[in-house]
């Protein structure tokens, strides 16, 4: 693995102009304060509430997610080609989506096998041929991003489904401006606390035609037991919106209508926290008792919007991922602004054999995996556990995609032993309304806090940071 690129430091050593101001806030300030302020945020997030279960623990229990105060900077014109390229990606993602519920265009040209869409697990047939309000079907993005190198991002991956951790990106930064004023003072960062607004801008404006001028918009959750619960709550709390569960809604002549002590009212966008399978137990799983039955039935009457629409999470798949630069090509033609990381498809039987040759050099993924499981680093696995991922790709290859380990880019992180480089990367949030898209400056950075580890998702120990883009 090549040299990782730092974000302060460059590959020279020498202070990178968007982190002059922090380098030398760093060294002016004694290392007992930065500790202090570290554990003075960790009391912060306590009083807040923020916490995240993590399935399949024995007790269950309810964790923090590690929080970093020295932020990640990112400079306007970084931001500028990052806005053009998610835009660009996810401008494409919709017409994807459309289309293989559609006119299935793309396939009939040859660009993606037919099979990887109709044997998948995510693909819904119930969507072929259902149109749904002003053709978005991806309205919250969330777009996982590395870098490498001081000009070159890559896209790791694609969430289209229920994207979390907006929550974070918006408390991290209230903290900062709490705790950091005078660090602050001397950056002009751009603002990300008007997210709530864009986001219920957006929600708004995709609202069915059949709503009124004023939709109605309530977020729906599956309960406090979901390891995301606190976002939800937050998330309704910020938009002004009504936090739902399917118990709390009903349908009437294919209109959905929430209970509120006044009486019924009807509910024109529901931004989902649930996945499909649960969502209507007249259409998906009978055995749900989180959704709502015969929400379907309003749905494909085009009489409410559901964000993000039932059918994206064929875009999340990591093997459909890797043929983001031809969809694009194919619906915009356009080469695409942001790069995908070079991937191997295990469903391929070259792909396949490239890969046992070179497994202990690869990063090898489940193709509906996320938060981090089922994964194998080659280069930091035993040998037992690269034996017994070659067994598994051997008995099912369909499932598994790889790709080269990438050397991620680092920054200044603070740890129990001082200030020290910390492998991160970056979820914005892209926002696709019927009027135009809208995406905060910055997102989420996730940062990997063990030494030398590559995975930064907080069920394996990651945290966060407050991700800073200059203003001009």
């Amino acid at each position: 693995m090549s040299a990782c690129f730092d974000e302060m430091k460059g590959h020279d050593g020498g202070v990178r102009p968007p982190y002059d101001e922090l380098a030398r806030w760093l060294k002016e300030v004694p290392p007992d304060v930065l500790d202090y302020r570290r554990r003075e945020a960790e009391l912060l997030f306590r009083r807040i509430g923020i916490t995240f279960a993590v399935y399949g623990e024995a007790d269950s229990t309810e964790r923090l997610i590690p929080f970093d105060v020295i932020p990640r900077i990112i400079s306007g014109n970084e931001w500028r080609l990052l806005e053009k390229g998610l835009t660009q990606r996810v401008k494409a993602l919709n017409m994807f989506i459309k289309d293989i519920y559609g006119a299935r265009e793309i396939l009939r040209a040859g660009v993606i096998p037919d099979d990887l869409i109709f044997r998948n697990p995510a693909f819904r047939p119930e969507m072929s041929g259902q149109s749904v309000p002003h053709d978005i079907y991806v309205h919250i993005a969330g777009i996982d991003i590395v870098r490498v190198d001081a000009d070159t991002f890559y896209v790791l991956e694609d969430n289209a489904r229920t994207p979390s951790g907006v929550s974070y990106m918006l408390e991290n930064r209230e903290i900062m401006m709490r705790l950091f004023p005078e660090l602050f003072s001397r950056h002009r960062i751009a603002p990300v606390e008007n997210y709530p607004d864009e986001l219920l801008a957006t929600l708004k404006s995709v609202a069915p035609l059949t709503a009124g001028s004023d939709p109605n918009v309530a977020l729906l959750t599956p309960g406090v037991f979901n390891s995301a619960y606190y976002e939800h709550s937050f998330l309704a709390d910020k938009l002004g919106v009504e936090l739902v569960e399917g118990r709390d809604l009903l349908v009437k002549n294919e209109i959905v209508y929430m209970r509120t002590t006044q009486g019924l009212k009807r509910v024109d966008v529901i931004y989902r926290r649930i996945d499909d399978d649960f969502i209507d137990p007249l259409t998906f799983r009978p055995d749900s008792i989180l959704g709502l039955p015969g929400l379907m039935s309003a749905y494909q009457a085009g009489n409410v919007t559901l964000a993000n629409a039932v059918g994206t999470g064929i875009a999340d798949d990591k093997a459909v991922y890797s043929y983001m630069p031809a969809v694009v090509k194919f619906y915009l033609d356009e080469e695409p602004i942001l790069k995908n990381v070079p991937t191997w498809r295990c469903r391929e039987p070259e792909h396949l054999a490239y890969v046992l040759d070179h497994l202990p050099e690869l990063v090898v993924k489940e193709v509906h995996g996320s938060g981090g499981y089922g994964m194998l680093i080659g280069p930091t696995a035993s040998k037992i556990a690269i034996e017994q991922f070659r067994a598994k790709l051997k008995t099912a290859p369909t499932n598994f995609i790889a790709q080269p380990t990438l050397a991620l880019s680092t920054c200044p992180t603070c740890v129990e032993a001082g200030v020290a480089p910390r492998h991160v990367d970056l979820r914005p949030f892209v926002l696709s309304g019927s009027d135009r898209t809208r995406i905060v400056p910055g997102g989420l950075t996730r940062v990997a806090l063990k030494e030398g580890s590559l995975v930064v998702n907080s069920s394996q120990g990651g945290g966060t940071k407050d991700t800073w883009v200059l203003d001009g």
